[in-house]
């Protein structure tokens, strides 16, 4: 895998974007959804009890392309991932953000080093037989009463799958429903999983923002966040 994505260093995003352009939306839009989604947890789930800082680490990070929306999210942001090409990319892009290569099954963090560990459109490149343990790490590096978050395309949504059949580096992506991956984080130790649907409507106005939050428990956009309490 990780020379599949070191091959994508420089053309990663113009990939992405020609997977996407028959919807009529950049990239960057789906970045700031996610990034948007990651805030409100933040808030919501009250991670900053007490005044403390936040710390966060996205596993399987990438080139980085989220992490310039995420400067004013988290206290500290770390990063990791199994392509070292990617990774330099993302260092010099996100000076604000620590990176770490990933070259084995074990993240390269102690115990319950972060308030909250997060997966962004990762899951579906690991095999299916290492999806468990994979989110066991994420849970072994969050700390008692942090979160884990799994983000993932959404099986149903019919736009998603032309996106992901269009796409060269998800050739061999197998996709996990939002029930699934619930499922998991609860298998790997994390407690109350709960899953929203987002992206269903195509635009960032505030009205649509409104009507999309309401509409979040239909597994109809086209991804979902599930979310679970360590």
């Amino acid at each position: 895998m990780s020379e599949l994505f070191d091959s994508y260093r420089s053309s990663y995003s113009e990939a992405v974007e020609g997977s996407i352009r028959f919807s009529g939306l950049r990239h960057d839009f789906f970045l700031r959804a996610k990034a948007e989604l990651l805030r409100r947890l933040v808030l919501e789930q009250d991670l900053r009890r007490g005044g403390a800082g936040v710390r966060a680490l996205d596993v399987g990070c990438g080139v980085g392309s989220l992490h310039p929306h995420l400067a004013d999210v988290f206290d500290r942001l770390d990063g990791c991932d199994v392509s070292k090409e990617s990774l330099a990319r993302a260092s010099a892009e996100n000076p604000h953000v620590a990176y770490s290569v990933c070259t084995t099954s074990r993240l390269p963090y102690a115990d319950g080093m972060f308030d909250l560990a997060f997966a962004s459109c990762v899951v579906h490149h690991v095999p299916p037989a290492s999806w468990l343990g994979f989110i066991r790490e994420m849970r072994r590096v969050v700390r008692r009463g942090g979160l884990g978050c799994i983000i993932e395309h959404n099986p149903y949504n019919p736009l998603t799958r032309m996106a992901v059949l269009r796409c060269p580096f998800d050739k061999d992506a197998v996709l996990l429903r939002a029930g699934k991956a619930a499922s998991l984080l609860e298998q790997a130790g994390f407690r109350d999983a709960h899953c929203e649907h987002f992206l269903l409507l195509p635009s960032a106005k505030p009205l649509a923002r409104k009507l999309e939050s309401a509409l979040a428990w239909l597994p109809l956009g086209a991804q979902y966040a599930c979310v679970a309490r360590a």
